[in-house]
């Protein structure tokens, strides 16, 4: 079967490229996608020269929906909806699949989602519901990160949860807060961040802090770190001086850069530092049920959706990055029409 591939060649070049797809497995036309912070990073040029050499032309994004076209184990029908699975295990491995090294991932190393049509194997996607959010659908796949290191959390925390704090204002660190709040209830989730107009928005939490203006009596029992960049360093020393002993210290912010870490503070306290990153189909699993006995969660959600593109055309596709790497807070979400 034909289809069009949408390739990213060079920075802010997007190519159209005409190539087989085996009428094998489930083929899923996609319908909304979602930029992500690590597409931008290709789409700018911003990652090193030498990754850019070695992966690029490659198809980017990694969050999104679609509809089933067709698909030979009968698991599903014409017109479903799903969730895809970007991580696709490859062999067996003692880990977790989307920490193997076996493992690919789409839009970072191979083909994402950009093209008409993609084929996945029946357990890359998750049936969604007819009546959720197409919107918020589309970026389930950030939630997923999120739910995963959560979850992690979880098994690994040995004490009390009373303060849960959140470094980070972004898109993540809102999803986590809101999670985290719905997963722990009874728990006082704490915001901290750099920018007044997007903590307004953290409606839900039970207290938000710029970060350079925390009272001296704040403390935290565990924190989750979603800042990235070279800016994870100020947060995570702003987490190992406010958190409790034996908290745990969980990343989820991605550096280009070595990342300074205060240890002789860590030892003494005794923290736990956890990196989390991907996710797996019982997140995607966990995080499709969560929204369906939450669907007020979705409220929440769709403020971070900031553009809605239809996209026709190669132009429409940069277009629309180009005007996302305007937009320093909330989803781009993309209506696929090609």
């Amino acid at each position: 079967m034909i289809n069009i591939v949408y390739r990213l060649k060079s920075p802010k070049f997007f190519e159209e490229s005409i190539d087989e797809i085996e009428l094998d497995g489930v083929i899923v036309r996609p319908t909304y996608l979602s930029i992500c912070q690590a597409d931008q990073r290709y789409y700018q040029g911003s990652r090193p020269a030498e990754v850019l050499d070695m992966k690029l032309p490659m198809a980017l994004i990694h969050e999104g929906i679609g509809e089933i076209v067709f698909d030979n184990s009968g698991e599903f029908k014409s017109g479903d909806t799903v969730v895809m699975i970007p991580n696709t295990p490859c062999g067996d491995d003692v880990c977790r699949k989307n920490y193997s090294y076996k493992s690919k991932f789409r839009g970072s190393g191979f083909d994402g989602f950009t093209s008409d049509l993609i084929r996945l194997d029946s357990d890359r996607v998750v049936k969604l519901p007819d009546d959720f959010n197409p919107h918020v659908s589309a970026f389930i796949e950030l939630i997923s990160v999120a739910y995963q290191g959560i979850d992690k959390f979880k098994q690994m925390a040995v004490t009390p949860k009373g303060k849960l704090g959140v470094w980070g204002d972004g898109n993540l660190g809102f999803i986590t807060a809101l999670l985290l709040k719905e997963i722990f209830p009874d728990s006082k989730v704490i915001v901290f961040g750099k920018h007044q107009e997007n903590l307004n928005l953290f409606s839900f939490a039970d207290e938000v802090h710029r970060i350079n203006d925390v009272a001296g009596d704040v403390v935290v029992d565990h924190a989750f770190e979603c800042v990235g960049s070279s800016a994870s360093q100020l947060a995570i020393d702003q987490i190992i001086d406010l958190i409790n002993p034996q908290g745990t210290i969980n990343l989820f912010g991605v550096s280009e850069y070595p990342i300074p870490i205060n240890t002789r503070i860590v030892l003494e306290k005794g923290l736990t530092v956890q990196g989390n990153s991907r996710s797996e189909r019982e997140d995607f699993v966990g995080v499709v049920e969560t929204l369906k006995q939450n669907p007020q969660l979705f409220e929440y959600l769709e403020k971070l959706i900031t553009n809605i593109y239809e996209i026709t055309s190669v132009n429409d596709l940069k277009d629309a990055f180009d005007k996302d790497y305007i937009s320093k807070f909330g989803k781009t979400i993309l209506k696929w029409n090609k």
